[in-house]
């Protein structure tokens, strides 16, 4: 049940007609037998996996909370994360080590016996796993306190809106919230419809539109020269935003109309100035996450320099494996570390002014995209051999004009909806337009008939609907 559905709307309007117009005791037992139901129309099998990782991290997180010796606590701690981290291991990434292993032997010229596994990967497993693995570690940490209620613990870890794609939320900002007694607020459904349709098209008009172009230059980057890859690459960088961000929007409105404040995931991240301050913008709960449980106990920044930069180097390589089971994304996130080291040198070299100029600002962005883009390419790329012939082709080969695919007017419009969303997050960010429910200079009337108008360019522009990127994570 695809977000950008007809399917999708009617079963939200369902979900808040009942869950509003149930007593407050049912309401969360209903919102869990929902979100089963929701995560049940992609392959009804993998319910009993998501059941299975609820129902250890709810045990571990209980027997943590009620040990009496340090040693049980550390064992159910432990338990918890190997088990949760075996299951996501065993599902993801099994075939990616088996077959880099099955290489290594056979170019030592040694037989390996293990055979392919023909494993299918349950959607939205990362996120889930990630989200119910962060309760036992906070129970353990003293962070939140044991959720006795295994009800409402399988709806935090299930709940329909972020159950596939994040955000991924921690016990302390949306496990409490199933304590609380929600009423039904038109003030809050309105806000929320506006963010739902503001997504909406962010998905089809502008990430599918532009994926059209992205997948054909893309499934032969050889058949092309460095320009056209190069305007595929600026491309897939603005579709991967905005369909990753799309969602979140659409997550944080459903969960609003019914009464629920969702983490915001995006936070303008094209108006970076700075790979740190990009990660700041990025997909902040998976930044978050990485933080809170990779980063610190490995030390975080109050150790050596050394250890430091291995504790960077750390987390985004294990960042890029978590996006994907291909040595693409161990180079994504290897990049991405590479960049952060380069900057702290930077930064330690060169004095940053306080209030740095217009100029300065510019060139920040400039460059920090840049760099965002070049390594999208590793993470769009079907190969290594592929990204690197995207690289090199770009950087030798940009004389003529791009192929602008089977439509010039296709492309034009494709440009002018990138600089439209642009120009809205530079208004954005000048507090103009609304950035997740901030306030906006615009009058309610004015906002409603923005959004009208996003629905018609949704009617007229849309392209054929297709999955969200982050799916497959």
């Amino acid at each position: 049940m695809l977000f950008n559905s007809w399917e999708y709307i009617i079963y939200l309007a369902v979900v808040v007609a009942v869950f509003f117009a149930l007593p407050m005791r049912g309401r969360v037992p209903f919102l869990l037998v929902a979100s089963y139901y929701f995560y049940m129309q992609w392959d009804w099998k993998f319910a009993f996996l998501i059941g299975g990782v609820t129902l250890l991290n709810w045990e571990a997180g209980r027997r943590i909370a009620d040990a009496r010796s340090e040693t049980s606590r550390n064992v159910w701690l432990w338990l918890a994360i190997i088990a949760s981290l075996g299951v996501l291991f065993f599902f993801k990434y099994f075939n990616f080590f088996n077959e880099s292993f099955r290489a290594a032997f056979e170019a030592g010229g040694m037989t390996y016996m293990v055979p392919y596994l023909p494993i299918i990967l349950p959607v939205g497993i990362s996120f889930f796993t990630f989200q119910a693995l962060s309760y036992p570690i906070d129970v353990w940490r003293g962070d939140h306190g044991p959720e006795r209620s295994l009800t409402r613990f399988a709806t935090y870890v299930v709940f329909f809106p972020q159950l596939i794609a994040g955000p991924i939320e921690r016990a302390s900002t949306l496990l409490d919230q199933f304590k609380e007694k929600h009423r039904f607020d038109i003030g809050r459904m309105g806000s929320a419809i506006q963010l739902i349709i503001w997504g909406l098209f962010k998905k089809i008009v502008i990430a599918d539109r532009l994926g059209i172009y992205v997948d054909e230059i893309y499934g032969a980057p050889e058949l092309h020269d460095g320009s056209t890859l190069l305007l595929a690459t600026y491309f897939f960088a603005f579709q991967i935003y905005c369909d990753f961000s799309a969602y979140s929007d659409i997550a944080i409105g459903s969960a609003r109309i019914l009464g629920f404040d969702l983490s915001k995931n995006f936070a303008l991240p094209y108006l970076a100035r700075s790979i740190a301050d990009f990660w700041r913008r990025w997909h902040i709960s998976l930044t978050s996450w990485f933080r809170s449980y990779v980063y610190y106990p490995l030390g975080g920044n109050r150790v050596s320099t050394l250890k430091w930069m291995r504790n960077i180097w750390i987390v985004f390589v294990v960042s890029g494996v978590w996006h994907g089971a291909a040595w693409t994304f161990v180079i994504w996130g290897a990049l991405h570390a590479a960049y952060y080291v380069v900057q702290w040198v930077w930064n330690k070299f060169v004095p940053t002014p306080a209030k740095p100029s217009w100029w300065a600002v510019l060139l920040g962005m400039l460059v920090t995209f840049h760099a965002v883009v070049l390594a999208w390419v590793f993470f769009r790329a079907e190969s290594i051999g592929d990204a690197w012939y995207v690289v090199t082709t770009i950087l030798s080969d940009t004389g003529s004009m791009p192929d602008l695919g089977a439509s010039r007017f296709t492309a034009a419009i494709n440009i002018a909806l990138i600089v439209f969303l642009m120009g809205v997050q530079v208004l954005q960010s000048r507090g103009w337009f609304s950035i997740y429910f901030s306030p906006s200079r615009f009058s309610p009337a004015m906002r409603a008939a923005g959004s009208a108008l996003l629905v018609c360019g949704i009617a007229l522009l849309g392209a054929s609907s297709s999955a969200f990127i982050y799916f497959q994570f």
